[in-house]
């Protein structure tokens, strides 16, 4: 499978690297199988680059999948976001956008019930991502090529 990382440079041999902010499914590499997806990632900086790379899942990692936003799914987001770690090497779901990310935080933080939450968490559009957890998770992608988009 082809799936894309959007950023600011090309990127051969993805890393994990500890952000500053926690994200979705924790520290990794991020990807989505979505063009669309990526090219808004990359659109955030000055010079816009899609990375694509081969998938070729390893069975022998351990995965956690998502197929849909689900109170497990909400669960692990919050977790993960308030810097909880697991011992997955790949993780695979729907992102929480901005303004879901509001909403997640108006919920751990008492604002919004579960309820309310799910209630305002409805997709405009399909999100994807695969965070690429561990080192051996990495080894799944071979580098095809970049390319910058237009801004």
């Amino acid at each position: 499978m082809q799936i894309y990382h959007g950023g600011y440079c090309k990127i051969e041999s993805p890393e994990i690297r500890k952000g500053q902010y926690a994200k979705d499914f924790g520290t990794g590499f991020y990807c989505t199988e979505l063009y669309e997806q990526a090219e808004r990632w990359a659109k955030r900086y000055d010079t816009p680059i899609i990375n694509n790379y081969d998938f070729v899942l390893d069975n022998h990692l351990k995965i956690l999948r998502f197929t849909e936003m689900t109170e497990e799914w909400l669960d692990f987001i919050c977790d993960c976001r308030n810097s909880i770690a697991h011992d997955y090497d790949i993780v695979i779901g729907a992102m929480a956008n901005d303004q879901v990310y509001n909403y997640i935080s108006d919920y751990v933080n008492g604002i919004l019930t579960r309820e309310q939450f799910w209630v305002l968490a409805k997709f405009k559009h399909p999100t994807h991502q695969i965070s690429f957890c561990t080192e051996r998770a990495l080894k799944c992608l071979t580098f095809i090529k970049s390319e910058e988009v237009k801004k």
